[in-house]
């Protein structure tokens, strides 16, 4: 009997297909082969059971239309993994109603074969629990085979149900051990199954937020080093390894470093991943980032969701924190916990104005730390600088120039 293809492989010394390095030799890298080898051997990787993503970065989903396929190909060439938000895919603004659900699949099924046939690296998809199709794009993200599925804004406490029997990694995203224990005994009861990894966002992350807004306003919320410590606790109770990856902030190689040091086995970064050439949004949303000068340029909303959410000011952004209304008329729902009697807007809408550029009709979902991008970069160079950032860092342990405070 012939032995397995993953045993011809280490017989000729050849990495797996999802390592960085067989990537980077396969695709033609622009990066030197003597480049992709020293940070592979000296930057520790992410193992997410089978998975090796090197460097130890997994690229944020972001909604709407933010991080699509051209984005996270770009990002899974380089060893992180890239995801594709199932939020707001394809045109659904001008959907008829009752056909949202057929386009919503069927748009991200055409986004992950597109970043499949842009990339050989690790694709993933992020859904949010709040979706009102959240099981049918669940299932086809298992159909379509994608590396991992990261889901928050609500307890995914019904996704193991979905994998029929594939070797998909799940990624529940908690804002608290509390969280994560509830969903670790729920997977457990009832799938026998635990998280494959976990991400702890704190709450100087972009986007919704599991905080109350009073907390993030005045500071009170929990900082990201608490809740990752608490986390870990939970996470190292089981006798599977259940790697713990923080999110929030995490703006450069030094914060990365910071994390690794923690006990966190690596990270999600996705304000970041906007100022490059491939994120899939106009420019205009991009320069919103680049316009911003200071922590005082990054602001919190409350979202029709029911969520805090922190964005870029613009003067749309004053306009709806003012309480001032934009009519509008919903033939989706496409949010569980939208009622489109009583909000103020249609988050979708904004946010699809947003990614096309239409910043006075809508308003770009912002990290705290947005404001420190002051360029416009290819993936490649982006990761590069955090590979070697957090190399330095790794080696001169006194040289801590974390920004997360």
């Amino acid at each position: 009997m012939a032995p397995p293809e993953r045993d011809l492989r280490l017989m000729a010394f050849m990495p797996a297909p999802k390592h960085p390095l067989f990537i980077a030799v396969s695709k033609g890298f622009e990066f030197s082969l003597k480049w992709v080898i020293m940070h592979a051997n000296n930057v520790p990787a992410l193992n997410i059971g089978d998975l090796h993503i090197n460097p130890p970065i997994i690229q944020g989903g972001m909604g709407v239309k933010v991080s699509g396929a051209n984005l996270a190909a770009a990002v899974a060439d380089t060893g992180c993994a890239g995801i594709i938000s199932s939020a707001g895919l394809g045109q659904f603004e001008d959907c008829p109603r009752g056909d949202l659900l057929g386009q919503a699949v069927e748009s991200l099924r055409q986004e992950i074969r597109k970043a499949r046939a842009m990339s050989d690296g690790i694709i993933g998809v992020n859904i949010m629990h709040v979706l009102s199709h959240y099981a049918q794009l669940a299932k086809a993200s298992v159909e379509e085979n994608v590396d991992l599925i990261i889901s928050g804004a609500g307890l995914p406490l019904d996704l193991p149900g979905f994998l029929d029997g594939k070797n998909i990694k799940l990624v529940p995203i908690v804002s608290s051990a509390r969280t994560f224990k509830i969903i670790c005994k729920r997977w457990n009861l009832h799938y026998n199954k635990l998280p494959d990894a976990v991400v702890v966002e704190g709450p100087k992350a972009g986007g919704h937020l599991g905080y109350t807004s009073e907390s993030l306003l005045d500071n009170t919320a929990p900082n990201l080093d608490e809740i990752v410590t608490e986390v870990l606790d939970v996470a190292n109770s089981f006798p599977k390894k259940i790697p713990v990856i923080a999110a929030g902030g995490i703006f450069d190689g030094w914060d990365i470093a910071h994390y690794l040091r923690l006990g966190a086995a690596g990270v999600q970064m996705a304000t970041r991943f906007v100022c490059t050439d491939e994120c899939d949004v106009d420019i205009n949303f991009k320069k919103a980032y680049l316009n911003a000068h200071s922590e005082d340029d990054i602001t919190i909303i409350k979202s029709p969701v029911g969520l805090p959410g922190g964005v870029s000011k613009s003067e749309f952004v004053e306009k709806v924190k003012r309480g001032e209304t934009i009519p509008f008329k919903c033939s989706y729902k496409c949010l569980k916990t939208c009622d489109p009697t009583t909000a103020p807007y249609c988050i979708a809408k904004v946010l699809a104005n947003a990614a096309r550029g239409q910043l006075d009709k809508g308003f770009a979902f912002a990290g705290s730390n947005a404001y420190l991008c002051d360029k416009i970069v290819p993936v490649k160079s982006l990761v590069q600088e955090l590979t070697e950032q957090l190399e330095e860092a790794l080696t001169n342990p006194v040289k801590n120039k974390c920004s997360i405070k």
